[in-house]
This record gives structure tokens, C-alpha cells and sequence, in this order.
């Protein structure tokens, strides 16, 4: 499986939303808190990613909690 990190902020009801479906799912990640951790904000803001959550599978960049592109991207239905 292609790795995968979750760049979430806190208080953010999507980034709860997208870490709940990945640990319901068994998809294991990284979970980097931008907060903490402002190379990765830019790195986000710098793949065109405006909020959060930011998703990264393998090379691939998702902006906001998208099931069908993270499902694609991992070659799940």
C-alpha cells in the first residue's frame, strides 16, 4: 500500500472525519498536526491546498476529505 499522511489543524471537524475513516477503514497514516509543524503547512499551501484536511498518497496531493479520490488513489472501492 502507498503511503499516506494527514495534515490536519486542530479543531477541525473534517480532519476528525477523515482520521475516524481511515482508522475504520485499516488505512494506516501518518497523522502531522500543521499547527506543530509549519514546513508542512507550507508544503500544503504549496500543492494548491487552501484548508484542511490535506491528504498525501504516495506522490498524489488531496485537498479537503474526499472518499472517492482517496479510495481511487489507494485502489479501493
Amino acid at each position: 500500500m502507498k503511503p499516506v499522511a494527514l495534515f490536519v489543524s486542530q479543531n477541525c471537524r473534517w480532519c476528525e472525519e477523515a482520521k475516524v475513516y481511515f482508522k475504520q477503514n485499516k488505512i494506516k497514516f501518518n497523522l502531522v498536526d500543521v499547527s506543530k509543524n509549519k514546513q508542512a503547512l507550507k508544503d500544503c499551501k504549496k500543492h494548491g491546498c487552501k484548508g484542511m484536511p490535506v491528504i498525501l498518497i504516495g506522490n498524489t496531493w488531496i485537498c479537503g476529505f474526499d472518499k472517492k479520490k482517496i479510495n481511487k488513489e489507494l485502489g479501493r472501492k
